[in-house]
């Protein structure tokens, strides 16, 4: 039986998973693709660092160029930009298949990596990427590639899940629940990348470059996180019925001059607690799928940990091992389509706008008239009064949904909304989708 030389970059919590499995289910590998696969050696930083899982010390290596040079297939989990985009690079230009699931990588530099693989022969797979163990590339790149998508959808960060969660089910502030979910490991010590969006929107970038087979990076996300979400504003999706979650979006929507294109866009949302991603709870990952003809889609599961990503990783290195076995070029991914990125002003959307005023006649009137400047109608409203002490002017809470419009001109509206003199602060402002 043929052997392939496995070279793996990066020993962290799925790198460690992902020598486990190589090592203690080598022949099931073997019969599955037709090829021992030796796990040659692992490259780190620090060889002596501890590690979750026990791993044979001869295996490490700090030259991670070297262990490249002689490889089959390459699996970088390392992360970051370089060295791990230097030595991907260099694994194709030496004839290895490469296994990725560096997000932040693939997000800025996916195109440029795919064409260089296309022109080698080589596959490029990337599976672990998005949504840890979901297979939802390889549903989008395999099973929907005679359709036409039109929307994806989903919740691909388990940590903003987890605060948004346990804020709606506990009414946990904000601040307590990231507390707690760095407790409990699903948040890190500097949890910026994940409650600030910039996972997501990495993630929304691949998700786009597939389904609509053009290329996109992070420059073309708009991106907002979930620092701004209250305990108040989830109490108040609460009472309307509706659950807020980050969500990744890429749809397909007319611009401004009436020309199709794509706006990919990251941000807490509100979601009826009806829809399929509002049942998504804890740490989960879920993505929703819109298609011509295949219709509403969903795709559920974990999407982090170290064991739930090493198997995402692990069917992309059966995948490329197996085409290495039967020969011929690598699978490569179609990214030829035109369709430019849209600005999110340009996108259809409902608002959630919430604000304090004062409690007096004519403040309704006032708000009701910018709305209608702005050509933004009213679905539902809701006001709640607070009595103020002696000699101070009574507030209220008022709470509005639009109905869909543009998005410049919701903005617009909230702008103008703001700087009315009885209108004392604009709390939150969400879109609604779905609505």
């Amino acid at each position: 039986m043929k052997t392939l030389k496995v070279a793996l970059l990066g020993c962290g919590n799925v790198g460690s998973h992902v020598a486990r499995i190589l090592l203690d289910d080598a022949d099931e590998l073997a019969a599955r693709t037709g090829a021992r696969l030796e796990l040659v050696g692992i490259a780190v930083r620090n060889p002596d660092a501890p590690r979750d899982v026990e791993l044979p010390r001869g295996l490490f290596t700090t030259d991670a160029e070297s262990l490249v040079r002689g490889a089959d297939v390459v699996i970088e989990l390392m992360g970051g930009l370089e060295p791990a985009g230097t030595l991907i690079r260099q694994a194709i230009a030496d004839g290895a298949a490469v296994v990725s699931g560096n997000k932040a990588l693939l997000a800025r530099q996916l195109p440029e990596l795919s064409a260089l693989a296309d022109t080698a022969g080589l596959q490029l797979s990337y599976e672990a990427a998005v949504a840890g163990a979901i297979p939802i590339l390889r549903l989008i790149r395999d099973s929907l590639s005679g359709d036409r998508v039109t929307k994806v959808m989903g919740i691909v960060n388990g940590t903003t899940n987890y605060i948004l969660d346990a804020m709606d089910s506990t009414g946990a502030q904000f601040a307590d629940a990231l507390a707690e979910a760095q407790r409990l490991g699903y948040a890190e010590a500097d949890p910026t990348a994940d409650i600030e969006g910039l996972d997501a929107a990495a993630k929304a970038a691949i998700l786009a470059t597939l389904s609509f087979h053009t290329p996109f990076d992070l420059g073309d996300v708009h991106c907002e996180g979930i620092t701004g979400v209250t305990a108040a504003d989830v109490a108040a999706a609460r009472d309307a019925g509706m659950v807020i979650k980050l969500l990744a979006i890429a749809e397909r929507v007319d611009g401004a001059g009436g020309e199709e294109g794509i706006c990919v866009r990251v941000h807490p949302t509100l979601l009826s607690r009806e829809h399929p991603l509002a049942a998504v709870r804890g740490a989960f990952n879920a993505v929703f799928i819109e298609a011509e003809n295949a219709g509403e889609l969903m795709f559920y599961g974990q999407g982090a940990g170290g064991r739930p990503t090493a198997s995402a990783i692990l069917g992309d290195v059966v995948s490329a091992a197996r085409r290495v076995v039967v020969g011929g070029r690598g699978r490569t991914e179609t990214t030829t389509g035109n369709v430019r990125a849209v600005p999110i002003d340009d996108i259809q959307t409902s608002y959630s706008i919430g604000l304090e005023a004062n409690d007096e006649t004519g403040v309704l009137a006032s708000i009701a008239r910018i709305f209608a400047e702005h050509g933004v109608s009213i679905e539902a409203m809701r006001q709640t009064t607070h009595p103020a002490d002696a000699g101070q002017t009574d507030s209220a809470t008022l709470r509005f949904i639009t109905h869909v419009g543009r998005e410049s001109a919701l903005a617009s509206t909230v702008e103008d909304v703001r700087h009315l003199p009885v209108v004392r602060e604009i709390t939150s402002v969400l879109r609604v989708e779905g609505n």
